[in-house]
């Protein structure tokens, strides 16, 4: 089985443009991204897909192997999509740009449930994390997921789910880590389908599959990491990393 990871860039974030080529302990944000996954040892090829010039560039004068995108995309999903159409890959490991803190042990899991899968019933796997702060359940920014009983993902959304009706019952809050594998035919398909409200109203990519019927299995992990997705986050990456 052949594994690869991509791992999508664009410059120009809604919330903190530039954020990838902000300096981490010396090195660029996707730059360190790109070493973690390396690190990992357990993708075939690790390479950054972008739109950018700027990193593209940056990409490749640390050594490291990126793609330019040929076409335009709304997501990261779709970028991928288009760079591996072609591969003779079986596995492709979508790992979020901004993430620098990414780790074997995660990575590991999701990979795994392919593995697991000899019916092929499952398209892609993805991570979530139990969370229990209020304000960060309640927090737009934190897309949370539920489950049903095989840890199938049922729905994500920004908004608190499940709501907190009847807190005694003490229903455990996971949060979406953006990290996902997918079959090789999973992520190319998805190019081909078209966007339907509910992605399009809670922007959140994951769950065009849901609306297509397709099978994500969530895998529990307690490495929380940091995503950056503000200048907060980054100064909090800075400490950590230190």
């Amino acid at each position: 089985m052949k594994i690869i990871s991509m791992i999508p860039a664009r410059y120009a974030a809604s919330r903190f443009p530039g954020k990838l080529m902000q300096d981490l302990a010396g090195k660029p944000v996707i730059v360190r991204t790109y070493e973690a996954a390396v690190n990992t040892g357990l993708f075939d090829e690790v390479i950054v897909v972008t739109d950018s010039d700027i990193i593209f560039d940056t990409v490749r004068d640390h050594g490291g192997k990126a793609m330019m995108s040929q076409e335009e995309h709304d997501c990261g999903s779709d970028r991928i999509a288009e760079a591996v159409a072609d591969m003779d890959v079986d596995i492709v490991v979508n790992v979020q740009g901004d993430e620098p803190f990414t780790d074997r042990e995660s990575l590991e899991k999701v990979i795994e449930v392919f593995r697991e899968d000899p019916d092929r019933e499952i398209d892609l796997a993805s991570l979530m994390t139990p969370i229990d702060d209020w304000e960060e359940i309640n927090d737009p920014n934190t897309v949370k997921v539920i489950v049903d009983h095989r840890s199938f993902a049922l729905y994500f959304s920004r908004s608190p789910i499940p709501y907190p009706r009847a807190k005694e019952v003490g229903a455990v809050y996971y949060k979406h880590k953006g990290i996902y594998a997918f079959r090789k035919e999973a992520i190319v398909d998805f190019k081909k389908l078209k966007m339907q409200p509910l992605e399009a109203t809670e922007k959140i990519e994951a769950i065009r599959y849901l609306e297509y019927g397709r099978k994500i299995k969530m895998v529990v992990t307690t490495s929380e990491g940091i995503e950056i997705d503000t200048p907060e986050d980054l100064e909090k990456a800075k400490k950590q990393w230190k």
